[in-house]
């Protein structure tokens, strides 16, 4: 499943200062959770990188923006597509001090989950579910400031 992991780094960033182009690095992780008991038998969850993924498996994918240049920047929109190896876990996408929203149609247009809709098998509306959720986007409603780097993420669950 390398392929996989590979995909879910594909992302779109813009990020644009009033003065001038702000230098942003992004940084793409999928991670899973395991459990594991410690010594005194006391449950612990943490993420590592999974070596393989089956069906029914949650990837988290975490995204951070960092800003790498010595100007605050303004205007930073992260957008990350839900690979077509999974399916959106509906109320799973944080970014603390963005705005979420998500697409249904290829990244073309995005909205608040319950503004979308999309055509059922007759080809009328209706509400778009998480399983339909193309792709998701943060857009922070902050500055970036030199050397600050601010994660958001999601869970997708493997087909």
């Amino acid at each position: 499943m390398k392929t996989f992991i590979k995909l879910s780094t594909l992302l779109i960033l813009t990020a644009f200062s009033s003065q001038a182009l702000a230098q942003i690095e992004v940084k793409t992780i999928a991670e899973i959770e395991v459990t594991e008991i410690d010594k005194q038998g006391k449950k612990i969850i943490k993420r590592t990188a999974p070596t393989s993924v089956v069906p029914g498996t949650e990837v988290i994918y975490t995204i951070t923006a960092k800003n790498t240049g010595n100007k605050p920047a303004d205007n930073i929109v992260v957008t990350n597509p839900v690979p077509k190896e999974t399916v959106y876990v509906d109320g799973s996408a944080f970014g603390a001090g963005t705005n979420i929203t998500f697409s249904v149609d290829g990244g073309k247009s995005y909205g608040n989950a319950q503004n979308l809709t999309v055509k059922d098998k007759t080809g009328k509306p209706r509400v778009a579910a998480a399983k339909d959720y193309t792709h998701v986007r943060w857009t922070f409603q902050f500055n970036l400031q030199p050397g600050q780097e601010a994660p958001v993420w999601y869970r997708a669950r493997v087909k």
